[in-house]
């Protein structure tokens, strides 16, 4: 059985749970299943088949007879196509899509209903780019013609996280697919249940069998057949900085095939004296605290300039306090529960370990309610740059507040981990937004905002949070390798 009925707090659908390869559900190799797991209520929702080492090669295979195949002789045109029907009809499921979100991943229903939006959109986006991907001329002498091509990369494996479950698989789905590449995508075995119900929607889209492949398993056996697999010829990864390196390295060790990775974030958001300090409160609230503190841009660490930071910290703590935790599925609901009982307990010991450094808890720093993985809103003051939860990413709703003197200081402190993927800069001088937000060693800098990510514009990290780009014109380039052609027009060179 592939397919079960489930019901959210909004209503009945059919949930596939089964492998999608070749545009059908089937059942594993092994038949194996694992369980899906509600964070809420710490109950089961359904089970869904699990992809071992074989189903990867079967997926593998399809993917790569596709890519040989029709889709590659597909004119460019109807790749955006294909593309822009599936947004079409993630637009048109954007209610149960939301409602699937919100029952497997935890997250707020408004939130996960902008998330769905979000996926149409950016899927809507590169089915326009599919026909634009061009190559150019290049003038060397009147006897030679040269010509280059962006061509395909080939069979691309793609391994997202479960923060934003639709959102990533867009996010990855997207920019492979309109360069004319095949897919075989891998869901966190925590929040599979969106892919799958979007991938019933990849054949009513019109895309030929093969060519997206969506497989639910663990990173430990799928996702490391995928980068070491002989016959995959990229692999794209967002997640961990720990588990980036273990795939890069796989990607060496195999057939070096290409790798784009999306890595982890310990981002500076940073609060000057002048800023609007009710926007800058809004903003800072939101860039920690969104998505449950989940996300790989949080801005984690905030700084404020050393004249108003009593104030701040005063305002920011009320603004936390107010923040409504509680059942994704109430509409009045900001945060919901952690990912997991895994992720709960390490967010637990990072609190802990603040404690014990020394660190100050202005608010939060305890469990929410006696079930499911909720956790408050936590801020903690009187910190130290060596302090473990200075350095090191929670990736949950915990945020440490520092003071700083001046725009040198702000500079010094924004860029002193080891990451490098965002961070924030909240002025009314554009003098000041422009020279920091040019010093701060981050792939993204927003100002008087925060995680305001856009599918037009690039995404991706400094240091260890990663290499090359999600997002916008940039992305294509992680997914089409150049050639170059040089016809020789004259008489031949040598007698």
């Amino acid at each position: 059985m592939t397919t079960v009925q489930l019901e959210t707090p909004t209503g009945k659908y059919q949930q596939p749970t089964g492998l999608f390869i070749n545009n059908e559900f089937v059942k594993g190799v092994d038949g194996k299943t694992f369980e899906v797991v509600s964070f809420r209520d710490e109950k089961v929702i359904t089970s869904v088949h699990e992809a071992t080492e074989k189903d990867v090669d079967v997926a593998v295979a399809a993917a790569r007879k596709a890519f040989e195949g029709e889709w590659r002789t597909l004119p460019p045109q109807e790749r955006g196509r294909c593309l822009t029907k599936l947004s079409d009809l993630l637009e048109k499921n954007l209610d149960t899509l939301a409602a699937i979100e919100s029952l497997d991943n935890g997250k707020a229903i408004t939130m996960a209903k902008g998330d769905v939006s979000m996926a149409a959109g950016c899927i809507r986006y590169y089915g326009g780019w599919a026909d634009k991907i061009e190559g150019k001329t290049i003038d060397t002498s009147p006897d030679t013609f040269n010509y280059t091509r962006q061509e395909p990369i080939g069979v691309c494996a793609q391994i997202i996280p479960w923060n934003f479950p639709l959102l990533m698989w867009a996010w990855k789905i997207g920019p492979a697919i309109a360069c004319g590449n095949t897919v075989v995508l891998k869901t966190a075995e925590q929040t599979p249940l969106s892919g799958l119900f979007a991938a019933s929607l990849i054949k009513e889209a019109g895309f030929p069998p093969g060519v997206i492949n969506i497989i639910s398993g663990f990173g430990k056996t799928a996702g490391a057949a995928l980068s070491a697999h002989m016959d995959v010829d990229k692999v794209a990864f967002t997640g961990s900085t720990l588990v980036g390196r273990q795939i890069m390295k796989a990607a060496a060790d195999s057939n070096l095939k290409k790798v784009t990775l999306e890595l982890g974030g310990k981002s500076p958001n940073i609060v000057f004296d002048d800023a609007d300090i009710d926007n800058a409160i809004s903003w800072v609230n939101f860039g920690i605290f969104f998505n449950h503190g989940q996300c790989c841009c949080a801005g984690s660490r905030v700084y404020v300039q050393e004249g108003i930071y009593d104030k701040f910290v005063q305002r920011f703590k009320e603004r936390a306090i107010a923040n409504k935790v509680g059942d994704p599925f109430a509409g009045d609901t900001f945060q919901g529960p952690q990912v997991s009982q895994l992720q709960f307990d390490r967010i637990m010991g990072y609190i802990d370990a603040g404690k014990k450094e020394g660190a100050k808890i202005e608010t939060g720093g305890s469990r929410h309610g006696d079930k499911g993985y909720f956790i408050q809103p936590t801020i903690f003051s009187n910190v130290t740059h060596d302090m473990k939860i200075m350095q090191e990413e929670i990736f949950g709703p915990v945020c440490t507040i520092a003071k700083f003197k001046d725009a040198e200081d702000a500079i010094k402190v924004g860029n002193t981990t080891t990451y490098g993927l965002a961070a924030a800069v909240h002025t009314t001088s554009l003098k000041t937004a422009i020279q920091v937000s040019n010093s701060l060693k981050a792939g993204t800098v927003w100002v008087n905002t925060y995680n305001t990510l856009h599918h037009q514009i690039p995404f991706g990290g400094y240091k260890e949070s990663g290499i090359g780009r999600e997002l916008g014109e940039a992305a294509l380039a992680n997914y089409t390798q150049t050639k170059s052609v040089s016809i020789r027009l004259g008489d031949a060179l040598f007698g």
